[in-house]
C-alpha cells in the first residue's frame, strides 16, 4: 500500500477515536488547542443550534472532552438545516432545560384559569409579579394557598376540532406521581396536587387522532410553575369522625366494594379527607372566579402516609395531610339512632336531639376557648340504611354556630362512593352503578346511582360547612340545591343521571355549581379566608349605623365597610339584592352613605316591589354585622329636637338593641341628660349583667343618673369610668346624641 494511503487511514481511524482510545493523535489535537466536541459523528451545526443539551449524556462512561476532528466548521450563513431534539418533538424541552425553545405544538394544553405572570392571591386584579430569576424563561409562576389546586383548560380550537383523549399532569422532579384525566370535545379539567415551593409541572395530551401523541414522549406539551404557600395565619377548619362507644368503626358498603376497598375507619379517614380537598379546590376557583383572589380555607394537617394518590399509599410515603380526628361519644349506637329517631317526630320538643350531642362530645374533645371559635365539619360514622323503613338512622344534616363552636353533622350513608385519591375522583363522578338499597340507603331520589350518591353526599357536606362559616341559604349556589350538581365543577362530560332522566353530555363552566356571589364576597372578609398578605385588621369588628339629614344613614366600621345585603320586604329569609365595596387604594372604605332609592334600586327589575318594612344587614371586613329590621323607620322617622327653636338641637334615635320580644321584657327609650343640658358631662357607665346584659346606668359629673334596663345579675355590676372631657360647645357639630329603642 503506497504511504499516503496509509497515513489517510490512519488518520480516519483516529477521528473516530474516542476518549479511551489509545491513539496518540487526540492528545496530540488537544494540546494543540482545538476545540472539543461532543463525538466525531456530530455536526457542529447541531452543536451550534444546542438542540439537545444532553446529547453527551447518551455515550456512556464519559468523563472528559472527546476527540477533536480536522473538519472545517461550516460558515453560519451556509447552515440551512433545523434541528429537532431527538424525538421529543415540538414543544417539549431537551433534557436538562426548563422550558421550550422551539415552537410549542398547536395541541399543546391551555390552561384557562390561571393567566401567565398573575400573583393570583391579590382579590382586585392580576398585578404585574416580581421579575423571573434567571433561566425561568417562559415558564409561568403563580402563588397558590391550597393543598389540590383545579385547572381546566383547552387542546386546540374548540370551535374548529372536537378533541378527546388524555391529559397527563407530572412533576418535573416527580416527587408527585402522574396522574390521567380525560379530554372531552377539547375541553380538561385535572385536580393538580401542590407542594408547598416550586411546583414545576408538565401537561401532556395523547389523542388516538394525533401523530406521535401515543410515544413514551409525547409532542404535544406544555408547562407551568406554580408556588404554593401553605398558609398558617388563619384558623384552620378541622375534620372529624364521631363514633358511638360502641360503634363497629365500619360504614355502609356493597360486599364488592367492601371487599375491594374496605370499609373500616382508615377507607373512611381517606375518604372524608379527599372529599375535603375536592371542597378546598372547588371554593378556591369559584374565589378566583370572583375577582376575590385564590381563597379558601385551610385544614390542620399532620405528618402522616400519603393518601391522596396511589403511588403513596403503595410505598408507604409519608406527606402532610389534613388530619382528621377521631371522636368517640359516651353513647352508643343505639342511643344516637334513638336520638335520631326522636327529632324526626312531629311532636318532638328537641328537633336538635343528635346535632346537641355531637355538638357536647366535639367541644368536649376539641375544648375551644372563648373568643377562638372552632370551625369542624364532622362526619357520622354510624350513620345507617335501615331496609325496613327506607330511612337513615344516625343522621343529621345540620350546620349552626353556637359561641365558640361552628358545627357541621352529616352522616356516612353515602361515604361509599366517595373517591379515595385523586385518580379516583372522575371515575367516582362517572359510575353509573345503581344504588342497591338492600346494602346502603338512597338519600331521597337524589342518589340513585353511585356518581350520584357521591356527589350529593359531597355537595351537601359543603352546604352544611357553609353554614359553619356564616352562609345563610340563596336563591342558587350550595346554599341553594345547586349542590347536587357538584361533581360538574371536576368532570367534562356528565353521566347518566336516574334523578333527572337525561343522559348527559358535556360539561363546560356556565353548567357547573357555584358559590353564590355573596357567599364569596361573605367569605373574603371571614377570618378562616385570610392570606398571608392582607393587611391587619382592627379588633374591633363592629358596625354602627347613624341617621343624618336628608334621610340618609351612615354606616361606619373600623375594619371596613364590605357588603350591604338587601331582604325585599316578605322575603325575609333571601337577600335579592346587595352593594359591596371593593378595595381600593389597598383598603376598602370606612365609613357609606345608604339612602332608601339606592336600596329600593338594587332589587331585580323583574321583583315586583311590595309593601312593608326594608331590612338590610351591613357586614364589616372584620367578621361583624348589623341588622337594621326598617331601614325607613332608622332613616325617617329618628329625629327629634331638643331644647328651644333657636338654640335647640336635633337628635337621632340610634337602632334598637336586646331582645324585647321575651317575656318580661317592655321597651325603653332614654335622651341623655348631657345632650338636654350643656353642663353635664357623662363620667361613668355601670353595667349590670350576668350571662346577659341586663341594663346599663350612665352617672353625670354631678352625681346624677340614668338607668337604661334594670339592676340584674352581679351585685352592683361593673363599671366603666369615663375620661374627663370639658362640656362640648354649642357650636360643635358633634353635639347629639342617640336614643335606644327596645329592652335588653
Amino acid at each position: 500500500m503506497p504511504s499516503f494511503l496509509r497515513e489517510l487511514r490512519r488518520r480516519s481511524k483516529a477521528s473516530f477515536k474516542t476518549q479511551k482510545s489509545t491513539d496518540t493523535s487526540s492528545d496530540e489535537s488537544r494540546s494543540n488547542g482545538n476545540t472539543p466536541t461532543s463525538g466525531s459523528l456530530t455536526p457542529p451545526s447541531i452543536l451550534a443550534h444546542q438542540s439537545d443539551t444532553a446529547l453527551n449524556l447518551q455515550l456512556k462512561d464519559a468523563t472528559g472532552p472527546f476527540p477533536a476532528h480536522v473538519r472545517p466548521l461550516l460558515q453560519p450563513a451556509l447552515n440551512k438545516r433545523y434541528s429537532v431534539s431527538g424525538m421529543t418533538g415540538l414543544g417539549s424541552p431537551a433534557a436538562g432545560s426548563r422550558a421550550p425553545s422551539l415552537p410549542v405544538s398547536q395541541y399543546s394544553p391551555r390552561v384557562s384559569n390561571i393567566n401567565d405572570n398573575c400573583w393570583v392571591s391579590d382579590d382586585r386584579r392580576c398585578l404585574p409579579p416580581p421579575p423571573l430569576p434567571p433561566g425561568d424563561g417562559l415558564l409561568t409562576r403563580h402563588q397558590v394557598y391550597q393543598k389540590v389546586l383545579l385547572v381546566h383548560g383547552t387542546i386546540g380550537d374548540p370551535t374548529q376540532q372536537s378533541l378527546g383523549g388524555t391529559l397527563t399532569v407530572s412533576r418535573l422532579d416527580d416527587a408527585v406521581p402522574p396522574i390521567a384525566w380525560p379530554v372531552s370535545q377539547s375541553h380538561f379539567k385535572a385536580l393538580v396536587y401542590l407542594l408547598p415551593g416550586a411546583n414545576r409541572l408538565r401537561f401532556d395530551f395523547a389523542s388516538p387522532k394525533l401523530a406521535n401523541s401515543g410515544t413514551s414522549n409525547p409532542i404535544h406539551a406544555s408547562y407551568l410553575t406554580l408556588h404554593m404557600l401553605p398558609p398558617v395565619g388563619s384558623p384552620p377548619v378541622q375534620l372529624a369522625i364521631l363514633m358511638a362507644k360502641d360503634s363497629p368503626e365500619t360504614f355502609d358498603a356493597v360486599p364488592v366494594r367492601a371487599e375491594k376497598e374496605g370499609n373500616g375507619l382508615e377507607t373512611a379517614v381517606r375518604k372524608f379527607r379527599m372529599a375535603a380537598y375536592l371542597w378546598q379546590a372547588f371554593t378556591a376557583e369559584q374565589m378566583s372566579r370572583n375577582r376575590l383572589g385564590r381563597r379558601a380555607f385551610r385544614f390542620e394537617e399532620e405528618w402522616t402516609q400519603g393518601s391522596a394518590n396511589l403511588r403513596d399509599r403503595e410505598f408507604g410515603q409519608m406527606r402532610s395531610e389534613a388530619r382528621v380526628h377521631l371522636v368517640r361519644t359516651d353513647k352508643t349506637v343505639a342511643e344516637l339512632r334513638d336520638l335520631e329517631k326522636a327529632q324526626q317526630n312531629p311532636a318532638a320538643k328537641d328537633k336538635n336531639a343528635l346535632y346537641d350531642m355531637a355538638a357536647e362530645a366535639v367541644r368536649g374533645y376539641f375544648r375551644p376557648r372563648p373568643g377562638q371559635p372552632a370551625y369542624v365539619s364532622v362526619l357520622l360514622l354510624d350513620a345507617h340504611g335501615d331496609t325496613g323503613t327506607q330511612t337513615i338512622t344516625g343522621h343529621a344534616a345540620q350546620g349552626d354556630g353556637r359561641d365558640d363552636l361552628q358545627l357541621a353533622v352529616f352522616g356516612s350513608h353515602c361515604l361509599q362512593s366517595y373517591p379515595t385519591s385523586l385518580e379516583e375522583v372522575v371515575p367516582a363522578f362517572l359510575d353509573c352503578t345503581p344504588t342497591d338499597p338492600e346494602h346502603v340507603a338512597k338519600d331521597g331520589n337524589e342518589s340513585g346511582s353511585s356518581w350520584e350518591a357521591c356527589s350529593t353526599g359531597i355537595g351537601k357536606q359543603l352546604h352544611e360547612m357553609g353554614h359553619v362559616l356564616g352562609l345563610p341559604h340563596r336563591d342558587s349556589g350550595v346554599m341553594a340545591r345547586d349542590y347536587l350538581g357538584f361533581h360538574r365543577s371536576f368532570v367534562c362530560k356528565e353521566a347518566y343521571s336516574t334523578r333527572t332522566k337525561s343522559k348527559g353530555g358535556p360539561v363546560l363552566e356556565g353548567d357547573e355549581c357555584t358559590w353564590h356571589r355573596l357567599d364569596c364576597l361573605h367569605f373574603r372578609s371571614h377570618p378562616c379566608f385570610r392570606l398571608p398578605n392582607d393587611p391587619p385588621l382592627s379588633p374591633d369588628a363592629s358596625v354602627q349605623a347613624w341617621p343624618v339629614e336628608g334621610g340618609n344613614v351612615l354606616v361606619t366600621a373600623a375594619t371596613g365597610v364590605a357588603l350591604v345585603e338587601i331582604y325585599r320586604p316578605g322575603d325575609d329569609d333571601i337577600c335579592t339584592g346587595w352593594i359591596e365595596y371593593p378595595s381600593e387604594n389597598g383598603g376598602v372604605p370606612r365609613q357609606a352613605t345608604l339612602t332608601e332609592a339606592d336600596l329600593r334600586a338594587r332589587f331585580p327589575e323583574a321583583q315586583p316591589a311590595r309593601p312593608g318594612p326594608l331590612r338590610v344587614r351591613v357586614r364589616s371586613c372584620g367578621g361583624g354585622r348589623l341588622d337594621i329590621d326598617d331601614f325607613r323607620t332608622l332613616a325617617r322617622d329618628s329625629a327629634t329636637r331638643v331644647g328651644n327653636v333657636l338654640t335647640g338641637k336635633t337628635v337621632y334615635r340610634g337602632c334598637s338593641f336586646g331582645r324585647s320580644g321575651l317575656e318580661g321584657s317592655e321597651a325603653q327609650e332614654l335622651i341623655f341628660t348631657s345632650a338636654r343640658q350643656r353642663d353635664r358631662v357623662l363620667s361613668r357607665i355601670v353595667f349590670y349583667h350576668d350571662a346577659y346584659v341586663d341594663g346599663l346606668e350612665f352617672f353625670y359629673d354631678d352625681g346624677s343618673s340614668q338607668l337604661f334596663g334594670k339592676r340584674g345579675g352581679k351585685e352592683g355590676g361593673d363599671a366603666f369610668d369615663m375620661g374627663t372631657l370639658p362640656p362640648p360647645s354649642p357650636t360643635s357639630p358633634a353635639f347629639f346624641c342617640l336614643l335606644g329603642a327596645g329592652s335588653l
